[in-house]
Parts: structure tokens; C-alpha cells; sequence
């Protein structure tokens, strides 16, 4: 395989649109004129069709990368026979207001300055719109190149030429000397201000990551997540990207690619109090809007994903690319959005519930629309599902969707409590969910194999299930839930502290490698059932499956392969869990001072350790 590691792409965010830099220094993947939109430069899926911004420093091919410190700029430091020199990679925000503290400037930002010596600087920015299918053309215009029919335009300091739908440039930089390329992909009057824009790109997201005080465990690990996901959150709704790319391969060579730029409910709650736990209260307000928005337009089901605009799109396929290392197709749009999986109910509550004890700010509205999704559950939670994998077949009782459809009439009780909601059917609502609770004890537990399986009536495992003491299920020294950790871990384990999702026929060719979201899952699993050590040293271990710049994709293979999309919010997100979880065992009066300060009522308070919930009164 010729083509760099996923997990070696440097990511860039401006919270509208992303980008991902190759080792080399080419800018690989670019989407215009936001993060859902056309790759203009899609080279990491297809060497030869898709386009890239290539950026080299004669003598030095591989550059020494970093980010600055708590900021999404990427330093490239060069070493050439005849000099030194540093670059930084970025794309341009600046300070916004209270509700959006970070404005896009709409500004791909390519910077070098000499240091010592002298350097031969080469560039080529070769867009190819249509990811790919088509070949850019240039007009020379008040001192600025704009390409026709796309929303691009480049600013540069050294002299460019259009050789044939690409602009080339070369130079030689004397020591002291900066030189600098702009790609633009929004309007703008009047030329930009290149020696500001680094300046304010750094104390924009310095100033946005200042605001968090964590400094307990896996600190430094648990900012950079954070920041990770504020550039995977879209500036003009609050929605999380899964990730910043598509059909990055689950199997190298394999047909398992999807389009994750997407929003997923899964995990709503989860992100949600991590914003608040982090400092980011108006981010996670923001985003439980948006939440909440698109629940109030959905019909009777609830569609298990939507668009950074809260829309959805047909699935297709791009047969003239062809694939990160020939893994085809690539694939945009995802056909998923047309599932049921009533695990999303799960989510949405959840995410409600504790915006409530956090804030008391649901309206009367809002509550009148979560009622009517949680009283949709309680009629329907003895319906099949497509289930969290998503696996294109057949609906099934899949025991995890049976747990989080208890989450969502658990939490429907608690809002209705915390409300003072007297109409609301909460008898109804409890007759279900003991049920449901009951049911999923008895035709989800195998007594035989001591583990919570995938779903009635099957023998296979499920690493989702690793959340059932997350939610509050059932507590995580519960020997069920002990037997099901512990399962999981024999029975789909990879290497230590790596584990499968599932090992079943999902109706598709090949297999997938370790599933990163479930590995940290794991370590809360087994923080919250007391095992911390154990914990300890699995998060540890998933620490150093990191990639180079501290960049999580969604899977490993077996030899330490980088799979999937990248870089994974959910991976993120559950480092960031996993954290906290292990930090709640060392310093838990300073998680309850926290909840404290933010919750606007005593009364109201939540009372169990970072993101574990409690087990409902009589479960069990």
C-alpha cells in the first residue's frame, strides 16, 4: 500500500468546512463550501483523479509536524540540505459572540517562513470539483485567482502559473522570508490580512480551550478530544460530524465504506455533558437545539441520523474514484438515514434529561414533542429494529435497542418528575419500561454463556452492551454486567484492550478491525465496575493507538492499522468519557462542586459520578 496511514492526516477545522494534511504536506481533503459539501480536493481517495494542494520543500519530503499548543494549527518544520524553515497549515477563524465564539474566516491559510539558510519552496493547488470528475478552470482577477464554477479563489505571494486547471509555483526563499498561499471558499471583498490571520487563529482556539479547568485524569488527552470535536462541529447549527471524511475503509481493499459526515443521535447525552463537564456550556446548548429541532420536524420515527443542516440525502456512489488504497466504492450520502433504530429515542432523552438537570431551560414546546416521542416507545418497544450497527438486513430484537428504548421511558418518567408534569402518562410510561426491563433481563441474558447477547434468541455478542452500566441498566458490579465484560473481551477481543463490536454475518463481504469506541466503552465498563486498575491500564494502552498528531480513526486492525473514517468524533468522545470515569474514582467531590455550579436548582441536581447514570429504583 502506497497511499499514508489514515491516522497520519493532520485534520483542520475552521467549524464550517475541514481539511486533512498528508504527511508530504498535500492538503488531501477539502470540502467546499462546507464540511457535507463536494471534495474539491479528494486526493485521498484517488491518487490520480482527486485534487490536492501540494506543498514541498526541495531536499525535505517529510516534514516534523505538531499542533500548537491547544489550537488547530498545524506546524511543519523543514529541514533542507541548503536550510531550515516552518511552516504552519490552518484555516483562518477569529473571535465571534457569546452564542458563536468562533467565526470562519473561510480561508485555507499555507504559510512558510525561512529560518536559517536558504529554501526552494514548490506549490501546486489542482482543485478538481465534482470530487474529481472534473478539471478546474482559472481567471486571473484583481490580484487574485478565481476558478469558474466553483467557490474558490487563491491569494499567493509567489507567482503562480495555470498549467492546465492546476496553479504552479516555485521559489527560492532567502533566511527571514515568508511566503504564503490562500485558498478561499467563500465570498470576500478585498484582499485578506496574511500576517493576521495566524495570530487570530491561535488566540480564537486558545482562547475557546482556556475555557475548560479539567485537570484531572488523561488531561492532556482529554483537551485535545475536546478540540478534536469542536472542529468537527458545524458553526451554523451546533450538529456533530461522526467525522470529517468519507469511504475511508473499514477493511483495506474491502467494500465497507460510508459516508460519516453526517450527524448521529447516538451518544447525544454523552456529548452534551461533555461540553458542559469541559467549560462549553453555549456549544452544548447550541447542539441540544439543534437536537431538538430536528426531532420536532421528524414524523412518527426518528431517523438515526441527519445532515450538518438537518436534512438527509440519497445515497450514491462515485464510480470514478477509486478508493483510499483501491478500497471501493466511495460513497456519498448514507442509506442509513432510513433505518429504524430505536436506540436513537434512547439518545434523545437521555440528551434532554440532563440538559434539564443542567440548565431547567426545556420549554413547554420542547417538552410537549419529547412527550410524544417517549409515549411512541411506549406502544412500540416490542417492535424489531434495524439496530446501533446498522447492519442491512432484516430488522431483529437487538437487546442493545431494548435498553435504550428503557433509557427513553426512564428518562420520560424523570423529566416528567422534574417538570412537576402531572398529565404527562407517566403511569404508562413506567408499566413499559419495568416491562421492557424485565423482558430484556430474561430473553436478553444467557445464563448458560453469563452474557447480555446481541439479540433475542442469539448466542452472539455485542460490544454496545458495554454501556448498560453507563446508562444505568443495571450497575456495573452486577455480575450480569460483570459476566458480559468479560465476555466481550475473551470473545471479541483483538489484542489487549482492542475489541470487535461484533463477529457476525452482517451480509457483507470481509471484516472490520477493533472498534475504538467501544475500547474506551470498555474502560468505563470496567471503571464503573469498580476494576479500575484494569481500566487504568487499557486506557493507557488505547492512548498509544493514537495517531502521530493524537488523531483517533474509528477502527484498528490487528497489526495497528488505522481504519475508517478520521478523525472519529465518537472515539473522541469516548476517550473523553472514559476519562472521566476514571477521574470521578480520585476526585468526585470536585465532579459533584461542578454539577453544583451549573445546576440551577438544588433539587434537581444529578447525583451519580461523571456520565454514569444510576440504575432506575427496581432495576434489576
Amino acid at each position: 500500500m502506497t497511499e499514508p496511514p489514515i491516522d497520519s492526516y493532520a485534520f483542520l477545522s475552521d467549524t464550517h468546512t475541514t481539511a486533512l494534511v498528508g504527511p508530504d504536506g498535500a492538503v488531501e481533503w477539502f470540502c467546499v463550501p462546507h464540511a457535507e459539501g463536494d471534495a474539491v480536493f479528494a486526493r485521498l481517495l484517488d491518487r490520480r483523479m482527486g485534487g490536492a494542494f501540494a506543498l514541498s520543500v526541495a531536499g525535505c519530503p517529510t516534514p516534523v509536524r505538531r499542533y500548537l499548543s491547544d489550537a488547530l494549527v498545524l506546524e511543519s518544520r523543514y529541514r533542507a540540505p541548503t536550510g531550515t524553515a516552518v511552516g504552519q497549515d490552518f484555516l483562518a477563524v477569529r473571535p465571534g459572540d457569546p452564542e458563536r465564539p468562533i467565526r470562519a474566516e473561510k480561508l485555507l491559510v499555507r504559510r512558510v517562513t525561512v529560518e536559517r539558510g536558504t529554501v526552494r519552496l514548490a506549490v501546486r493547488v489542482q482543485p478538481r470539483p465534482g470530487y474529481g470528475a472534473e478539471t478546474a478552470e482559472w481567471t486571473a482577477v484583481d490580484g487574485r485567482w478565481r476558478a469558474r464554477g466553483v467557490p474558490l479563489d487563491v491569494w499567493s505571494t509567489l507567482p503562480l502559473v495555470d498549467d492546465g486547471g492546476a496553479l504552479r509555483g516555485e521559489i527560492q526563499l532567502p533566511e527571514g522570508t515568508t511566503a504564503t498561499v490562500l485558498v478561499g471558499y467563500g465570498d470576500r471583498s478585498g484582499s485578506p490580512a496574511p500576517e493576521e490571520l495566524l495570530d487570530h487563529t491561535r488566540r480564537t482556539w486558545r482562547d475557546w480551550s482556556a475555557r475548560s479547568d479539567y485537570a484531572g485524569f488523561g488531561a492532556d488527552a482529554v483537551r485535545h478530544s475536546a478540540l478534536v470535536l469542536r472542529g468537527l462541529s458545524f458553526d451554523e447549527t451546533g450538529a456533530l460530524l461522526a467525522a470529517a471524511t468519507t469511504s475511508l475503509p473499514e477493511e483495506i481493499g474491502g467494500m465497507r465504506n460510508w459516508d460519516y459526515r453526517f450527524t448521529w443521535h447516538r451518544d447525544a447525552a454523552l456529548l452534551l455533558l461533555a461540553l458542559f463537564r469541559l467549560g462549553h456550556a453555549e456549544e452544548g446548548r447550541r447542539y441540544l437545539r439543534f437536537l431538538l429541532d430536528v426531532c420536532a420536524a421528524a414524523g412518527d420515527t426518528l431517523a438515526p441520523l441527519v445532515g450538518i443542516h438537518g436534512a438527509t440525502t440519497d445515497e450514491r456512489e462515485l464510480p470514478h474514484l477509486s478508493g483510499y488504497a483501491d478500497s471501493a466504492p466511495v460513497r456519498i450520502a448514507n442509506e442509513a438515514a432510513e433505518q429504524v433504530q430505536f436506540d436513537t429515542y434512547g439518545h434523545v432523552l437521555d440528551a434532554a434529561h440532563a440538559y434539564q438537570e443542567l440548565t431547567g431551560e426545556l420549554t413547554a414546546d420542547q417538552w410537549r414533542m419529547l412527550c410524544r416521542h417517549v409515549d411512541a416507545m411506549a406502544y412500540r418497544w416490542r417492535e424489531p429494529d434495524h439496530g446501533v450497527w446498522e447492519i442491512r438486513g432484516p430488522r431483529r430484537h437487538y437487546v442493545n435497542s431494548k435498553v435504550m428504548t428503557w433509557v427513553c421511558l426512564d428518562r420520560g418518567i424523570r423529566l416528567a418528575d422534574l417538570l412537576g408534569d402531572r398529565g404527562a402518562p407517566v403511569r404508562r410510561w413506567r408499566e413499559a419500561r419495568d416491562a421492557l426491563h424485565a423482558e430484556v433481563c430474561d430473553r436478553g441474558y444467557d445464563p448458560e454463556l453469563r452474557t447480555f447477547v446481541m439479540a433475542y434468541g442469539s448466542r452472539d455478542l455485542d460490544a454496545s452492551l458495554l454501556r448498560i452500566p453507563v446508562v444505568g441498566f443495571l450497575p456495573g458490579d452486577d455480575p450480569r454486567v460483570v459476566g458480559t465484560v468479560d465476555r466481550i473481551r475473551e470473545r471479541l477481543g483483538v489484542e489487549p484492550g482492542l475489541v470487535r463490536r461484533y463477529v457476525v454475518d452482517d451480509g457483507l463481504p470481509g471484516e472490520e478491525g477493533a472498534f475504538l469506541l467501544c475500547c474506551f466503552e470498555l474502560v468505563s465498563a470496567l471503571a464503573l465496575g469498580g476494576r479500575r486498575d484494569e481500566a487504568r491500564r487499557i486506557f493507557d494502552r488505547l492512548r498509544g493507538y493514537a495517531g502521530p498528531l493524537g488523531l483517533y480513526p474509528e477502527q484498528l486492525a490487528a497489526d495497528g492499522t488505522a481504519l475508517g473514517n478520521h478523525p472519529q468524533a465518537f472515539t473522541h468522545l469516548a476517550l473523553i468519557e472514559a476519562a472521566l470515569n476514571l477521574d470521578a474514582g480520585t476526585d468526585r467531590d470536585a465532579l459533584h462542586s461542578w454539577t453544583e455550579r451549573h445546576a440551577p436548582d438544588p433539587h434537581r441536581r444529578p447525583t451519580e459520578p461523571a456520565f454514569a447514570r444510576p440504575p432506575a429504583a427496581g432495576a434489576g
